[in-house]
């Protein structure tokens, strides 16, 4: 049995992997995070009132390690509002609610993302050419569907920097037949985008007419409107937030740009940009497809 001192340090500790958690999906994240939850069930508690103000504190120190992902902010609140709004006569009918909890909340994550990525598989027809920025998990899926049922896609990469997310999703599309990626520096992106079809975006969250996603996201999306080349985004519906979300962006450290001390000017390095959702024509979720007016 965990003492209150290891159960704290356990929670912190995973907090600051979350944190930390920078080449991952949002989705990946709000998995972890539901799944360190499961360190209460180890503690011994006097009441059950105790214990849920345990789960809501604990439940907003993981929340607070990544404000910007709305994935993580939603299933952290279903967990924490299905406990809370029960009614539980013992501490072990609270953690076994909790544990059913969080059992659904990963599996609707999980089979939410493939919903939508099998949804994104009608806009990669057989020969397209599409433009991604960032790693995306789900868009990553949905060009090896297509290209599971057959359909040859050409993908340009952009790097992504400055933590060259981008790389990665290069290399994760290299072994996949029929899929030929081309890797490419971010300013490259309105040169290549008058080849595309189409651009195809993951998510870190839509709120409101915002898109927010990863830096670079923006001048792509605003390009592509000048050029007349559609934009989707596609991603599981727990990122799409009307109410009680509210985005923060991250400032990363100067040094992922440059090693060097900067003499005589400052570094900026936000981690998100925020795209207006009338630079967009569609998200797609597991939900199905919704146009942007």
């Amino acid at each position: 049995m965990s003492s209150p001192v290891d159960f704290i340090r356990m929670i912190d500790e995973t907090a600051e992997e979350i944190r930390e958690m920078q080449t991952h999906s949002s989705s990946v994240v709000a998995i972890k995070a539901a799944n360190a939850l499961r360190e209460l069930l180890d503690r011994e508690f006097a009441t059950v009132e105790e214990y849920v103000r345990s789960l809501g504190r604990n439940s907003s120190a993981l929340q607070r390690a990544q404000p910007s992902h709305a994935s993580l902010y939603n299933t952290q609140r279903e967990i924490i509002e299905r406990i809370k709004n029960g009614s539980f006569e013992t501490v072990d009918a609270a953690k076994a609610e909790t544990e059913a909890a969080i059992d659904d909340v990963v599996e609707a994550v999980e089979g939410a993302k493939h919903e939508a990525a099998t949804n994104a598989v009608d806009c990669l027809p057989d020969g397209a050419t599409v433009l991604t920025h960032d790693y995306s998990s789900t868009v990553v899926e949905a060009i090896e569907l297509a290209a599971q049922n057959g359909n040859h896609i050409d993908v340009y990469v952009t790097e992504a920097r400055p933590r060259f997310l981008g790389r990665k999703t290069a290399r994760t599309l290299a072994p996949i037949d029929r899929v030929d990626g081309t890797l490419i520096v971010d300013s490259a992106a309105g040169h290549y985008l008058d080849e595309c079809d189409r651009v195809l975006f993951g998510m870190s969250s839509i709120v409101d007419d915002t898109l927010y996603n990863r830096v670079g996201t923006f001048p792509i999306a605003a390009t592509a409107a000048e050029l007349a080349v559609p934009v989707s985004v596609v991603g599981a519906s727990e990122k799409v937030v009307d109410e009680g979300f509210v985005f923060e962006n991250e400032f990363r450290s100067a040094t992922e740009i440059m090693r060097e001390p900067a003499e005589g000017f400052s570094i900026e390095n936000p981690a998100y940009d925020a795209t207006p959702t009338h630079l967009l024509d569609e998200v797609i979720t597991e939900a199905g497809l919704h146009k942007f007016e």
